[in-house]
């Protein structure tokens, strides 16, 4: 099922298998790409006049911004310039998370990332995927409604970070017994 491989990507154990098809939404949409230290492989591959200090982060940790049109710099004729180099961020990145975990894009800059993710459909062809696919829902229903129940900093300031976190704590919103999530 989708969720075990989005969890093992979050994980650092794999990349995301999106099946993007041509489609450059998630580059051309303003993000901020962020890139740690140790990926010296696609810090050698970005001119360093593209990257600024990520904000907030320890040093070594970079950005890498987006031209006046919101697009990737490293994104020519539609394509990654450094796909087998691409940030961690950029491997992990599923644009799946937001009709998973039915949590909508609400960011202007994001409109063509919020278009293609209402594409996506979800099989279940085991009961228990659709019992897990429900508990994510519902975390990201807590998250929406008890932002004020979590820990200090650990409210989600944006759709992407709401939609991870709901896939990250989604387990404990699977019953015990496996009739259904918690409401």
């Amino acid at each position: 099922m989708w969720l075990d491989g989005m969890q093992r990507a979050l994980g650092g154990e794999a990349d995301s298998d999106v099946p993007c098809g041509g489609c450059t939404a998630c580059c051309t949409s303003s993000q901020f790409v962020h890139i740690e230290p140790d990926e010296v492989g696609t810090l050698r591959r970005i001119p360093a006049p593209l990257l600024f200090p990520a904000p907030r982060m320890p040093k070594g940790n970079v950005l890498l911004g987006h031209d006046e049109n919101g697009h990737c710099p490293m994104l020519v004729d539609d394509e990654c310039s450094i796909y087998e180099a691409r940030p961690r961020t950029c491997r992990v990145y599923d644009c799946r998370v937001f009709p998973a975990t039915g949590v909508e894009l609400d960011d202007e800059a994001k409109l063509a990332i919020a278009r293609r993710a209402r594409r996506w459909r979800f099989d279940h062809p085991a009961a228990i995927d659709q019992l897990e696919h429900d508990a994510v829902r519902a975390a990201a229903t807590f998250i929406r409604e008890h932002e004020d129940l979590l820990p200090e900093g650990a409210a989600p300031t944006n759709a992407t970070q709401h939609a991870v976190l709901a896939i990250r704590m989604h387990d404990a919103f699977v019953d015990p017994d496996e009739t259904g999530p918690f409401n």
